[in-house]
């Protein structure tokens, strides 16, 4: 009896939470089929219906509206971000998890308390340097800096390259493979879970990132804009009257992609966190 009152109990405590959590997004989704272009909070349902809001952001561009060029500028850093980091993290785990060389723990060490500060803390330092390179307001530099680091990022893809037996590669050296090939057609077709976890993992950070964006393309070109940049701008007090139900399909239509590659790839990023955990 107990143990089912407490089950009960934790179940309506889980909906509760659930519910809160999911109120902001309904509302979110349902502003965008407004037919209303401001903030309407006498309903929390508009009381017309449009799709507007949507025909604006992909068919209605005007000097504040450059939805189509924004998602495309964020693909394309969120894309060779992706590619990059993925390489980087990838190969850094490998050389960490599979390699013995002087320097290694004290490698890993400082590479864990780097990872301690906020990135934040040198993005001024960052934008200076890109400045005097003219790397600032340019996509190339956004990918450059997204990808710079990320290979400190290689704690749980390590911990995932741990658990494949040493025996293999060692089979494989036995076999002449040098450690390019062991990389390449050993380890990396066992870490299949890992590797679709650091993809959404560096596919996120640039896809969401609005701090770094701003700080970086500061020329005053909307259509230079990323996503997150873009929508921000509408928020502006002289503009949200007019854009509001246009920001939230903006925000619905941003989630989209990532939410369609989280589904689809649930499975190997669970297997990716919960293998990686194993000998972090």
């Amino acid at each position: 009896m107990k143990k089912t009152v407490n089950s009960v109990l934790r179940h309506v405590v889980l909906l509760i939470l659930a519910v809160i959590w999911l109120i902001p997004i309904v509302w979110l989704v349902a502003t965008s089929f407004s037919g209303y272009r401001g903030i309407n909070i006498a309903h929390f349902f508009p009381q017309s219906w449009s799709f507007s809001n949507y025909s604006a952001l992909f068919l209605e561009p005007d000097s504040v509206v450059q939805y189509v060029a924004w998602f495309k500028n964020t693909l394309i850093i969120a894309i060779f971000t992706c590619i990059i980091s993925t390489l980087f993290t990838l190969m850094v785990a490998y050389t960490m998890s599979c390699m013995r060389f002087k320097g290694r723990k004290f490698i890993m060490s400082f590479s864990i308390i780097l990872n301690m500060f906020p990135g934040v803390l040198s993005m001024i330092a960052v934008y200076f340097i890109l400045k005097s390179l003219g790397l600032t307001n340019s996509h190339l530099g956004m990918i450059i800096v997204y990808s710079a680091g990320s290979g400190l990022g290689f704690l749980i893809a390590k911990g995932f390259m741990d658990t494949i037996p040493v025996s293999l590669r060692e089979a494989a050296r036995l076999e002449g493979a040098s450690e390019a090939k062991i990389f390449w057609k050993v380890v990396l077709p066992l870490s299949k879970p890992i590797i679709v976890y650091t993809i959404i993992s560096s596919f996120l950070i640039p896809w969401g990132d609005f701090v770094l964006a701003k700080l970086m393309l500061n020329s005053g070109i909307s259509s230079d804009w990323t996503v997150a940049i873009g929508l921000y701008n509408m928020l502006d007090k002289s503009l949200i009257n007019k854009y509001f139900s246009i920001f939230c399909a903006g925000g619905v239509i941003v989630s989209i992609p990532i939410s369609i590659l989280f589904v689809i790839m649930q499975k190997f990023y669970v297997e990716g966190v919960t293998g990686g955990s194993v000998k972090g």
